[in-house]
Order: C-alpha cells, then sequence, then structure tokens
C-alpha cells in the first residue's frame, strides 16, 4: 500500500532557504528521476519524524501530492543532524510503477532457539545480513526471512536457497552469497575424533 504525503514546492533553493525551512521545524526535500526536472519540496517536519518511525520505508511507494501534482516515487536517502539525530534532509527518486525497481533489503532469521544444528552444539555464522532485489514495488518485501529451524550442521544458505515473493527476484551477484552457515562438527565426528585419539595415545 502506497504511503501519501503532503509536500509543498520550494520556489527558492540553497543553504539559506534549507535552514529556514528547517528552522520552522519542517524538512527540505527533493524528488528527482525518471529523466524530469528535480522539484524541491517542503514537508511536515512533525508528521515526517513520526513517518520515520516505522520500518521498511526503503521498499514503499510513496505518493508525494504537491500543488503541481502526485509524485510516485521511492526514498532513497534521509541526512541527519549529527547533535540532535533530527531528520534534516531527504531525498526522493520518482518511479514507473509498472517497471521493475532494484532495492536492498535486510535479512533475518528466526527460530534459532529450536534449530536443529544450534541443539547440537553448531554455530551460526549470519555472514550477510543485506539482499539485493528486483521487482516491482507493490510486491517488494521489507525483510528476507530465513528459518533456521530445520537447518544442521554444516547447512548454508546461499542466495539461491532464499524464499522470495512471487515476481520477486534477486539482484546481481547474489545467488551464490552464503548469508547464513551452521559450522561445527556434529557431535559423531567429535566421537570418532575422541577415538582415535586415545587409540593413538595408547600405542604409544
Amino acid at each position: 500500500m502506497a504511503i501519501n504525503l503532503n509536500a509543498e514546492i520550494r520556489n527558492v533553493a540553497g543553504k539559506g532557504a534549507a535552514r529556514s525551512i528547517r528552522n520552522n521545524k519542517n524538512i527540505p526535500a527533493v524528488i528527482y528521476g525518471e529523466k524530469k526536472a528535480t522539484i524541491a519540496i517542503e514537508l511536515n517536519g512533525r508528521e515526517f519524524e513520526m513517518l520515520l518511525k516505522k520500518t521498511g520505508l526503503r521498499t514503499k511507494l510513496f505518493q508525494i501530492k504537491t500543488n503541481e501534482g502526485t509524485e510516485d516515487a521511492m526514498l532513497m536517502d534521509v541526512q541527519y543532524h549529527p547533535v540532535s539525530d533530527a531528520a534534516i534532509h531527504a531525498d526522493f527518486k520518482r518511479i514507473d510503477v509498472k517497471k521493475p525497481v532494484n532495492v536492498v533489503v535486510p535479512v533475518e532469521v528466526i527460530n534459532a532457539d529450536i534449530s536443529k544444528g544450534l541443539k547440537l552444539g553448531g554455530t551460526l555464522n549470519f555472514a550477510v545480513r543485506k539482499v539485493a532485489l528486483r521487482g516491482l514495488v507493490d510486491v517488494i518485501p521489507e525483510k528476507i526471512i530465513i528459518d533456521l529451524a530445520t537447518l544442521t550442521i554444516g547447512d548454508v544458505v546461499h542466495g539461491t536457497d532464499l524464499v522470495l515473493p512471487e515476481g520477486v527476484e534477486l539482484g546481481l551477484h547474489q545467488a551464490e552469497l552464503a548469508f547464513a552457515i551452521i559450522g561445527g562438527k556434529m557431535p559423531m565426528e567429535e566421537d570418532e575424533k575422541a577415538k582415535s585419539a586415545e587409540m593413538a595415545a595408547s600405542k604409544k
């Protein structure tokens, strides 16, 4: 579902104008892309700060309404004040909702507490925590889940093993990445190693 955002067109750009907007508790922003002119806008500071508390905004469609019409866009970047950590600027990129977009989303592991491999004494190496995806903006997920429940020692979750929504595909160079690995040795292997060591010691 799209996020509706109201904005005002800024007719004056530059650091002085941006400072004035922030002094009024609002946030300067721009909308660019799709071979159209970049437009400077002003967002309601309180409303945008509240919005930033939500997760997954980088995968959402924003419909930004101004007095010149509505722009379909995605949030690309937010700049924060180094001391107060308040948002001070935002960048939006226009998109064509009928064309696939490239995004990076977080990867999350679940069921570590009941994982077969971890219960056997294995260790989790959660090596890659973000994945590049390509798809229409309305089907791109906020995150990708790796379920550890049935994984055992020695199992590796590559990009090709990730469960993706229909219509979403991996981005470039993601297929062979090892996102999660359960390392260690099976208890049987440890027993065999101990027995071999005992036999070697007894022959001395």
